[in-house]
């Protein structure tokens, strides 16, 4: 009897691994807005942007945000001029003003916070969060559209550049 049990466990063992072995379990992958820009090839996912951004903004009683295509050109051309000169600074290729005016994208509003040295959008997001005027500009009333970018520049001082932009619709 305590043969057929033994054969029995074994058998059962045997049915469970190939039960198992037809099925892959998927490893999690890291949340994109911990993966570092700091690398060739990095792809920020602005959908996860948005949805960061618009929890926060939701979390203050704001309208969410989403991404907007011109506006995601506009921050992209921002920190890509930061990266290519190396400084941080909104005023490298206009005033954000001018920039936006001659885009032609009309807004009521609008606003852009740039940063620098943030490996991944969780520490660009803290890191706005955490100082009064970007915090300011993230609670942009009346925002619901929003464009943001991050350039890897690896011979530079800070190795990344970030650029976002919120804008209220225009009313016409």
């Amino acid at each position: 009897m305590a043969a057929k049990s033994v054969r029995f466990a074994a058998l059962a063992g045997v049915l469970m691994l190939a039960a198992c072995a037809g099925q892959e379990t998927p490893v999690p992958s890291q949340p994109s807005f911990y993966q570092s820009m700091a690398r060739p090839g990095a792809v920020l996912d602005t959908a996860a942007a948005a949805s960061m951004v618009s929890g926060y903004r939701q979390n203050n009683g704001l309208d969410p945000v989403t991404i907007d295509p011109e506006l995601t050109r506009l921050a992209q051309e921002q920190a890509q001029a930061m990266a290519k000169r190396d400084k941080l600074d909104h005023n490298l290729i206009k005033p954000f003003p001018a920039r936006l005016k001659a885009s032609g994208y009309r807004a009521a509003g609008a606003a852009e916070n740039i940063g620098a040295g943030y490996h991944t959008l969780a520490e660009a997001f803290s890191g706005w969060r955490d100082s009064p005027p970007h915090r300011a500009n993230m609670q942009l009333r009346g925002a619901k559209r929003m464009g943001i970018a991050a350039v890897y520049a690896p011979t530079s001082k800070y190795k990344v550049y970030w650029s976002m932009i919120l804008a209220v619709p225009d009313k016409d």
